[in-house]
């Protein structure tokens, strides 16, 4: 080994050893954390899934949704939500429906992209709107929900959104993500290119 290569593996070592021994630190020796409470779990655990068992009391309609859009997310997303935003780093929320099949002109939307609308409801409850995150009550998320629904020709304007109607919208790409094939496991590794 050269001289001029020793440096840096010197440097290297020296940094691993502070660096484990900070590692060590963390461990149970030392009592540090807590169990969290049943309140604090329940604040943490807000995830919505496909199903929308976890969707609170609450309904809305894309006409109520309109005006809150307008208020609260159309200085972002724009009036319409079809483009995407001035610094280019926010999608469209609306169209784009069919173009996932062309690589150099898709568009992830709502519409063209989510597979299931409780993914759209637990996306605006958490972090919407920007500055703001979680401040919508329930019935605007749901309002705001059936809005951008409708502006993406899924729902009907005058359709009521709620825990029972949104996990059984259908959207245009549920079936747009592979599965993991039925005698997968977790923690198992699946072979290249072997999909259902």
């Amino acid at each position: 080994m050269k001289s001029g290569n020793v440096f840096p593996l010197v440097l290297v070592m020296a940094l691993l050893v502070p660096l484990s021994s900070a590692v060590r630190a963390q461990g149970p020796t030392y009592k540090l954390g807590r169990t969290p409470t049943p309140e604090e779990v329940k604040a943490w655990d807000i995830a919505i899934g496909p199903e929308g068992k976890e969707l609170p009391p609450g309904s809305g309609t894309a006409k109520e949704g309109a005006k809150i859009y307008a208020q609260k997310c159309a200085q972002c997303h724009g009036p319409t939500g079809e483009t995407a935003s001035p610094s280019g780093r926010l999608n469209p929320l609306v169209g784009g429906k069919g173009t996932l099949t062309n690589p150099t002109h898709a568009v992830r939307s709502i519409g063209s992209f989510y597979p299931f609308a409780t993914t759209l409801w637990d996306y605006i409850n958490r972090a919407m709107p920007r500055n703001e995150a979680g401040s919508l009550s329930p019935d605007e998320v749901y309002a705001v929900t059936a809005f951008l629904l409708y502006r993406n020709d899924i729902i009907q304007e005058s359709d009521v959104i709620d825990a029972k109607s949104l996990p059984k919208i259908q959207m245009p790409n549920r079936k747009g993500f592979v599965p993991p094939r039925p005698e997968w496991k977790p923690g198992v590794a699946k072979p290249f290119g072997q999909y259902p």
